[in-house]
């Protein structure tokens, strides 16, 4: 009998995480769902149901705009969480690979009821401003009325001068400024003409609509005239995301997005504001080869354009996918936290024309698997495979990675890696935002995994978590 793949709502999958208490108090009496999970149509039709197929994903927007709505005492929208960005905004410690291409990481562990959970992680090799190559980047700015709010225009422009100041001779840039109309500020210039750039990022100035075609269009058009086949060819989109002129249908800008992605120019949209266009940002840079990060503050933007440079403008790999087969001798159930709008066909895994996701230097992917397992299982669990083309020769290349289960390092809360521990709650947090449950656990349990986890990582991010999770119960 072939494992049966839980629903999307099926986070019961990992119900029992409640009582699985491995210091004192840490969740016991909590509820526990034991009622059946229903299946889509869709899955118990499918003829390959051990293997679950998506295409990476290295977006970190979710997690930072729900951090900025919290920390404002609101919770984001339900459809504004990604479970999967929320677990890829936090450091794995993964080891990187000697060359350009992953290395396949593979753990997990164990839960009462012959449940476990699996963890998939995918790393890239590291780059320094130094070696990356050379970049050609056309900034796309949104200086519409809505940009005129305190942190929206003026945190682009400071971070659009720090970034000038942080590239190299052998860089150039673009800035087109969009409204009612899109206005190429400067052409493509080398950073020999620094003042240019810093002078056209000064005549920045809001006023009109959103006519985010416009700006995509222009943006596109100076970069495929601009194109240098040996550097990195970016369009980077600095927008709030509310389109309201020109071609508000989503799908008219995504198809002229996916169509200059096949030109090898990929796209980056950096989101701002309090009001948000989460959704049709995130769609944008999916269907652009690209990324989407949002950034609320000065500390934010130094992040994505000083310290992480290289990985926000350069690429590793271009349509990266990842496909875990399970055994079904010893798997009866998974489920796939999040990835939801990254998921592929089994036979799209090694079709090079179905779309994946990029990803730049030094990043690192997880997947997260509730499984359950069946009475006794012993032996092989899974086979993890990435598959990924070369950002220039489009070469395909794959890595793989297995996992017994004898690999389960004991119970989740007292014998796995805390990373591992880590990844569970922020993703347990998202779903309970997102679904209103979160792997059986309440927001005090959660609270209490992240209040030890953040003393015990001495890692600033897992302390901001433990944060997050209080200011959620205060905003009910």
């Amino acid at each position: 009998m072939k494992p049966r793949l839980l629903a999307a709502a099926g986070v019961a999958a990992l119900l029992t995480l409640t009582a699985c208490g491995g210091s004192a108090g840490d969740s016991a009496g909590a509820p526990q769902d034991r009622r059946p999970v229903p299946m889509r149509p869709e899955e118990s039709a499918t003829t390959s149901a051990r293997v679950s197929t998506f295409a990476l994903d290295v977006d970190t927007a979710s997690y930072s705009y729900a951090r900025r709505t919290l920390q404002e005492g609101r919770r984001p929208e339900s459809g504004q969480i990604r479970p999967e960005e929320f677990v890829n905004s936090f450091r794995q410690d993964y080891a990187e690979p000697p060359d350009n291409g992953f290395t396949v990481h593979t753990d997990g562990a164990r839960l009462p009821g012959g449940e476990a959970v699996l963890r998939v992680g995918l790393q890239t090799r590291g780059s320094s401003s130094e070696a990356r190559r050379p970049a050609n980047l056309t900034f796309v700015v949104d200086v519409s009325g809505s940009m005129a709010e305190p942190g929206r225009l003026d945190l682009v422009q400071q971070s659009l001068r720090t970034l000038i100041d942080q590239l190299t001779p052998g860089d150039q840039v673009a800035i087109v400024a969009f409204s009612d109309e899109a206005q190429l500020l400067a052409p493509m210039t080398p950073l020999a003409a620094r003042q240019d750039l810093h002078a056209a990022v000064d005549r920045l100035v809001t006023q009109g609509g959103t006519n985010l075609e416009a700006g995509i269009v222009l943006g596109y058009d100076e970069a495929s005239r601009a194109f240098r086949p040996a550097a990195t060819n970016r369009v980077i989109v600095l927008s709030d995301g509310l389109a309201n002129q020109g071609d508000t249908a989503w799908q008219g800008i995504l198809d002229r997005v996916k169509e200059r992605a096949a030109e090898q120019i990929t796209l980056l949209t950096v989101g701002v504001g309090r009001e948000y266009g989460d959704e049709l940002m995130e769609q944008l840079a999916d269907n652009g080869d690209g990324a989407a990060i949002y950034v609320s503050s000065v500390e934010e933007a130094q992040k994505a354009f000083v310290t992480r440079l290289p990985a926000t403008v350069e690429l590793r790999a271009r349509d990266a996918k990842a496909q875990v087969e399970f055994n079904p001798a010893v798997v009866e159930e998974y489920h796939l936290v999040g990835y939801e709008n990254r998921a592929l066909e089994t036979e799209d895994f090694r079709d090079d024309s179905a779309d994946g996701g990029e990803v730049g230097p030094g990043h690192s992917v997880t997947a997260l698997y509730a499984l359950k397992l069946k009475p006794g299982a012993r032996g092989h669990l899974a086979t993890a495979t990435v598959r990924w083309q070369d950002p220039d020769t489009r070469q395909p290349t794959e890595a793989a990675g297995s996992v017994d289960v004898d690999a389960l390092s004991g119970e989740l809360w007292s014998g796995a890696p805390l990373r591992l521990q880590v990844d569970v709650v922020a993703a347990a947090f998202a779903l309970h935002m997102r679904d209103g449950k979160a792997f059986g656990l309440d927001l005090p349990a959660l609270a209490e995994h992240a209040a030890r986890l953040a003393a015990a990582a001495e890692d600033p991010m897992v302390t901001e978590l433990s944060d997050l999770i209080g200011k959620a119960s205060e905003a009910g």
